[in-house]
């Protein structure tokens, strides 16, 4: 029988819902309960309602923010022997004008971004990545490849189990431990073909991508020896050997230090750590063999402690945005960034990189991907049979 029968004393009971009242102020069952939903938008009360939360969330980080500024900037210098370089410092106007007119203007920094858009139909999936490396100069070259994901059943003479066998294979192919590391195999090529692009591909003084450079797709090989090591030594090159690079994160990942950089003025950076704690968590949490493991140890040993992570903020109506730089160079890099992001105070995020976004996906967006899909299947005589209506609910 189901429903009203208490779980039998040996079988565990479900949790999660004293911390569903914690983290949204009322019982799951209230949330549930359908007669105390508002009836149609009823606009005046989800108004007041957001009103008085918002103010209240707001009111809450502003004090947060003078804690971080009076107790936790101060504690930031010495705190750490391996990196006694944390702390907060200020970039003036003055200095940023000098990175425009040297720099930026002159076409001596490079960005690179990416995109990546897929098709997958029952009988073929299509991934295409695409790689842009852009200056205030032009733009340095653009870069693509495609990866065909192709079945192939056992062939044994049985037309019977040869289709049972396809059959079985594309209603588990979300469930197998192989799909999922393609999937994890696409996000790696695509963060490798972004770092070889700004090695090999650019010929500018500064480099500059996004997010983490040494990212866990590339320190673990997305469980690929071939990709491990052409990404250790593509990384080694940038750190150790070019170091004028600056990587900058484009999402809010790190809240914790996301909400430091919240209290920092604009103008302000603030040096916090090394990669190698983040490194070294990342290797002992993957699987490796004996010889990966020990390839992505030694380059979290050695080159990992020369990439810094950092904040910095240029307006007081923007974001903080996540940096990465060499440690030699970082007052250097951050600079770069920060009078990049400069010119958009609004979203404080370098518009360099926001060029080499929109450059790359005007060449390889899903407009003119799909396209190029549609025209094969017109072709191949299948129309579009094969390309689904909606996509999945999110």
């Amino acid at each position: 029988m189901s429903g009203g029968v208490p779980p039998d004393d040996g079988e565990e009971e479900l949790f999660g819902d004293d911390e569903y009242e914690v983290a949204f102020g009322e019982k799951l069952a209230e949330t549930l309960d359908l007669n105390r939903w508002s009836t149609g938008l009823d606009l005046d009360r989800v108004m007041a309602r957001f009103r008085r939360e918002i103010a209240s969330a707001v009111t809450k980080e502003d004090r947060l923010r003078g804690l971080v500024r009076s107790e936790l900037f101060p504690r930031l210098p010495g705190r750490s022997r391996t990196f006694p370089e944390a702390g907060v410092y200020h970039v003036t106007p003055e200095e940023l004008n000098l990175v425009h007119e040297r720099l930026l203007f002159q076409g001596r920094v490079d960005a690179v971004a990416s995109s990546s858009v897929s098709h997958d139909s029952i009988p073929i999936g299509i991934s295409q990545i695409g790689v842009a490396v852009v200056g205030y100069g032009g733009t340095s070259g653009a870069f693509s490849q495609r990866l065909y994901r192709k079945e192939v059943a056992q062939r044994s003479g049985d037309g019977l189990k040869e289709a049972m066998d396809y059959i079985d294979m594309r209603q588990n192919r979300f469930k197998d431990r192989h799909d999922s590391q393609s999937r994890l195999a696409r996000r790696g090529i695509r963060a490798y073909g972004e770092r070889a692009a700004l090695l090999n591909k650019s010929s500018a003084e500064w480099r500059m991508g996004m997010n983490n450079p040494c990212s866990h797709e590339l320190l673990t090989g997305s469980g690929y020896m071939s990709l491990l090591e052409k990404s250790i030594d593509v990384l080694n090159k940038i750190i150790n050997e070019h170091k004028k690079f600056v990587f900058v994160s484009n999402t809010l990942q790190d809240r914790g230090f996301l909400t430091m950089g919240l209290a920092l003025d604009a103008g302000e950076f603030v040096l916090l750590e090394t990669l190698e704690n983040d490194g070294k968590h990342v290797v002992d949490g993957w699987q490796y063999g004996d010889r990966s493991k020990a390839l992505a140890r030694d380059f979290v040993r050695k080159s990992c402690p020369q990439v810094v992570k950092g904040l910095f903020r240029v307006s007081d109506h923007s974001l903080p945005r996540m940096f990465y730089a060499h440690r030699e160079l970082v007052h250097e890099a951050v600079r770069v960034a920060m009078a990049d992001s400069v010119l958009r105070q609004e979203r404080g995020f370098p518009m360099l990189l926001d060029v080499a976004d929109m450059s790359c996906r005007a060449a390889f967006g899903e407009d003119g991907f799909q396209g190029l899909i549609q025209d094969a299947y017109a072709h191949a005589g299948a129309n579009f049979q094969y390309f689904s209506e909606r996509g999945p609910r999110r």
